[in-house]
């Protein structure tokens, strides 16, 4: 807890932290660096979380940092190296703009402290190959926060297809979008730091087709990301898959109205159908017999999103730590997401299909 007034120096307040952790305990004890909107959904998780303990926030700009601090009843600091000498923790979790993701990875993996990572892992293969390579080094885990994978109807439609129920998956569509997203520092539309609608959103749908459906070959992709057009940006990508599937993603930062969500699964066994829009569950149609015509369609029982999927990674990712088991989600698994990603970028910018190493 914290002791006397909040706004007090970083020495006072490195004196005056004292954490719920006692040595017979497994609890671990987690300082996030950024203080932004996914930040704040980060603590909110590690609050509900039994196992885990917020302890410290760091962003450059002090009164963010400070403002979430205070929610949490914890100290507030602007400088990284500060919060390092002055806190005792076990974990960092870096919700910082995209480009600062390895700095901050390299800075806890050199301190021996495990690292939960927004998504996407870096903005280049050589940030992202450079933060795994530091903490395997070091000996901690690194988990990147690919949220998608605990969104029920998300985490159900793998099941079902790896269980065989579409048989063999053939095409797959993914539709994700809204307005164009607009923080204080408006970091989005520096394309050099985000890397746009592609490597900041469509980065979910990347990595989710990547875990359901195996290693891609070739990529072709067309956009308005380097259409000039202020606070717009849009994407649709075709993938086809080393098993011979083809995926067309969509990723809208154009759209004014209700965020958007739907993917549709075809298989020659079926049909797996979701959307946002609608109250139903996922929707899976058995292709028709010869005796009969059209399709069957029958909803797919899942659990309602009763819990939030970012507390689910988020402890997930503590368990893993407490029991010594690997996340579900490998930083190698994270580093290709995004060399897909980068490799439709390249493709909107060249106008042609990118082959995959």
């Amino acid at each position: 807890m914290l002791i006397g007034n909040r706004r007090c120096s970083g020495v006072e307040l490195h004196w005056r932290f004292h954490s719920r952790r006692t040595k017979e305990d497994n609890m671990r004890r987690v300082a996030i660096i950024g203080a932004g909107g996914m930040a704040g959904s980060h603590a909110a998780c590690y609050d509900k979380i039994e196992n885990a303990e917020l302890v410290a926030v760091m962003d450059v700009i002090p009164d963010a940092a400070q403002s979430l601090a205070e929610k949490y009843g914890v100290p507030a600091f602007s400088d990284a190296e500060e919060m390092f000498d002055k806190v005792e923790f076990d974990v960092v979790d870096v919700c910082t703009p995209t480009p600062f993701h390895t700095p901050y990875i390299k800075m806890a993996a050199a301190a021996g402290k495990d690292v939960c990572s927004e998504k996407p892992l870096g903005r280049t293969m050589e940030q992202c190959w450079e933060s795994i390579n530091v903490c395997k080094k070091a000996g901690v885990t690194l988990f990147v926060a690919q949220v998608l994978r605990w969104f029920p109807e998300f985490r159900r439609a793998n099941e079902l297809v790896k269980s065989g129920v579409v048989g063999k998956p053939a095409v797959v569509r993914t539709t994700r979008g809204g307005g164009f997203p607009k923080p204080p520092s408006n970091w989005f539309a520096d394309f050099e730091q985000s890397g746009g609608v592609v490597l900041d959103l469509l980065i979910h749908d990347i990595d989710w087709l990547l875990w359901t459906f195996g290693p891609a070959q070739r990529v072709h992709a067309c956009g308005l990301t380097f259409a000039g057009i202020e606070d717009t940006d849009y994407a649709l990508i075709t993938i086809r898959f080393k098993s011979g599937m083809i995926a067309h993603i969509e990723g809208s930062w154009a759209t004014p109205d209700a965020f958007r969500v739907a993917f549709e699964i075809a298989g020659d066994g079926g049909l797996i159908e979701y959307t946002n829009e609608k109250s139903s569950p996922l929707i899976f149609s058995r292709w028709a017999s010869d005796e009969s015509a059209g399709r069957v369609p029958v909803p797919v029982p899942s659990s309602p999103m009763s819990v939030s999927p970012y507390y689910l990674e988020l402890k997930h990712f503590i368990d893993c730590l407490e029991t010594g088991r690997e996340p579900d989600v490998k930083a190698e698994e994270s580093a290709a997401a995004v060399q897909l990603a980068l490799a439709a970028i390249e493709s909107i910018r060249i106008g042609r299909p990118v082959d995959l190493a």
